[in-house]
């Protein structure tokens, strides 16, 4: 495996991304999405597991995140953060054409793999989500009304506070992510969580555009993003191919759970089927 970095002039500024690849040509490659607060570094194991199976690997940091420009866990916009996404996939593509294609996503990164796949064509081979967050409350009607007027006039106002002990059952994957200088530890600000909401909502309603091959991990204790979300997209996406796999008593962040190589050899496999299935 070799790894390799760059940036592109994003939606936003500045968009750092790295990239794992196998030692030969890659059989396929796959943009990965990390979540919200968190960078694109905290996947190294990831990315190396997939390059060892022949997959080249690509993953940014989001506007606001890791080494991206950007106010501190401030997304912007769920489009502008889908556009660079999408243009992270085309790079990925220029380096190794004619491969097919694949997104993952985790947390929030999985609502923005789902609204790049849902609001128009995207050439993939498949998609794969980890603790998707659909299936929360989309405001009461008071926080709905200052939405807008929290975005406008102070999108960074802390608003939200992330459990760090509920990310993974191990202390140790805690400990690193509490002391990791390019996690954000502050309250999450305003813009990026009326973003999260709002296309929640949107992108549940258009499930049914949906229709390529689904992958959904989750794990059952995660009370981050509720298990009930892989539920949803197992009942309302269009594909015809939808796999849910739903561990056990795991956390949010299931590629960081003591059970992560059996998580990430189910991935594998999933992936090398739909390579080998075009």
């Amino acid at each position: 495996m070799t790894t390799d970095t760059g940036e592109f002039a994003g939606h936003g500024g500045k968009i750092a991304w790295r990239a794992w690849q196998p030692e030969t040509a890659p059989i396929a490659v796959v943009a990965l999405v990390h979540g919200v607060a968190e960078h694109s570094g905290r996947y190294e194991h990831v990315g190396a597991a997939l390059a060892d199976a022949g997959f080249a690997v690509y993953a940014l940091d989001h506007i606001g995140h890791g080494r991206s420009a950007g106010s501190a866990a401030n997304i912007d916009s769920m489009q502008s953060a889908a556009d660079n996404v999408a243009t992270l996939l085309d790079l990925a593509s220029a380096a190794h054409p004619g491969v097919p294609r694949f997104l993952l996503g985790h947390s929030m990164g999985s609502l923005v793999v789902l609204h790049l796949a849902t609001r128009g064509p995207v050439d993939v081979a498949g998609v794969i989500v980890s603790a998707p967050p659909l299936d929360i409350a989309v405001g009461n009607p008071v926080q709905r009304l200052a939405a807008p007027l929290l975005t406008r006039f102070a999108p960074n106002l802390g608003v939200l506070t992330l459990d760090s002990s509920m990310i993974s059952r191990d202390p140790e994957v805690v400990r690193a992510y509490d002391d990791d200088p390019l996690v954000f530890r502050g309250k999450l600000p305003a813009r990026t969580a009326v973003e999260i909401l709002q296309h929640t909502a949107l992108v549940k309603q258009r499930l049914s555009a949906l229709t390529a091959p689904l992958l959904v991990v989750h794990g059952t204790a995660d009370a981050i993003a509720s298990p009930s979300s892989a539920d949803l997209l197992e009942r309302d996406a269009g594909s015809t191919d939808v796999t849910v796999l739903r561990y056990p008593g795991l956390y949010h962040e299931v590629f960081n759970e003591p059970e992560r190589a059996e998580v990430l050899g189910d991935v594998i496999g999933w992936l090398t089927t739909h390579v080998t299935e075009r």
